[in-house]
């Protein structure tokens, strides 16, 4: 199912960039866009979690540079017969975490050197079982690959917006957009991106919570994490780029972002609910 899900968002965001493309430059703009999708596709499967990664400084430990966070993700790699993942560090005072990568034999989990220090360790426990259970679930693909697309079309929108500007009122509008089609693709392209990456990453969310207290046998940790995580990234929002924003296990948009008002996440509060009724009516 998951195979197909990651089958169907590929083509669905191949389209959206080559329309994107016929905007900006007609035919001719839609065949490159066509071409970009394509090695984007090949590209995005291979190297988007290292992207990713390295989009935000995060650099590898091993158990001797965090001995609790490596102890930790392997306790729970272990309980939820997953491969030991590789485990990143982000050096941002930021409480924030997530996970990439491909496949669960080529699976990585980062948190930033923020949720390190807020968090005990029942509720950091919660967080990276929350992590794992994206990675058995296999929605880091998906999430890794939306997030390279949604790149892709924000920055082809710039471009049409600029050409618009600057370019698009002399070219023939049979051609390519016009300046009015270019401005129109401007604003809604990246609209359309952020839809996806929210029907993504909502429902996955719900998911990983429940896997992740059934991984950790402790919801209300993770409940509890959350509390925290929401109330700090509120205080100080993390300087994410928007179109990662649905990889993290909570929103690092929040605190003043317009693209809040889109979040690629669940409502905290029903989370948090969810989390507690599991708690009173599952055993662990």
């Amino acid at each position: 199912m998951n195979t197909l899900k990651t089958t169907l968002l590929m083509g669905l965001l191949t389209v959206l960039l080559v329309i994107v493309g016929g905007a900006i430059g007609g035919r001719n703009g839609m065949t490159f866009a066509f071409l970009m999708a394509a090695g984007m596709n090949f590209f995005s499967y291979w190297f988007s979690d290292k992207i990713v990664l390295s989009m935000y400084g995060a650099r590898e430990i091993g158990e001797r540079d965090d001995p609790r966070f490596y102890g930790i993700v392997r306790r729970l790699a272990a309980s939820a017969g997953l491969p030991m993942p590789k485990v990143y560090l982000i050096d941002s005072e930021t409480p924030n975490a997530f996970a990439t990568g491909r496949n669960p034999e080529h699976a990585a989990v980062a948190a930033t050197s923020g949720i390190l220090r807020i968090l005990n360790e029942d509720e950091l426990a919660g967080v990276m079982a929350h992590e794992l259970a994206h990675v058995k679930h296999r929605d880091i693909l998906v999430s890794t690959l939306a997030a390279t697309f949604a790149g892709a079309i924000t920055y082809l929108a710039h471009m049409a917006q600029w050409a618009a500007i600057f370019g698009g009122g002399r070219r023939d509008d049979n051609e390519g957009g016009g300046v009015f089609g270019m401005l129109f693709m401007a604003i809604l392209a990246p609209i359309a991106a952020m839809l996806v990456q929210m029907a993504i990453s909502r429902s996955r969310e719900f998911g990983a919570d429940a896997g992740g207290a059934s991984i950790s046998h402790n919801p209300l940790s993770l409940a509890s994490a959350l509390q925290k995580l929401e109330m700090a990234n509120q205080r100080i929002p993390m300087d994410a780029t928007p179109a990662t924003a649905h990889m993290f296990i909570v929103n690092p948009l929040t605190g003043g972002s317009l693209m809040s008002l889109f979040s690629t996440h669940p409502p905290m509060a029903e989370r948090i609910a969810r989390l507690q009724e599991m708690s009173r009516t599952r055993s662990y």
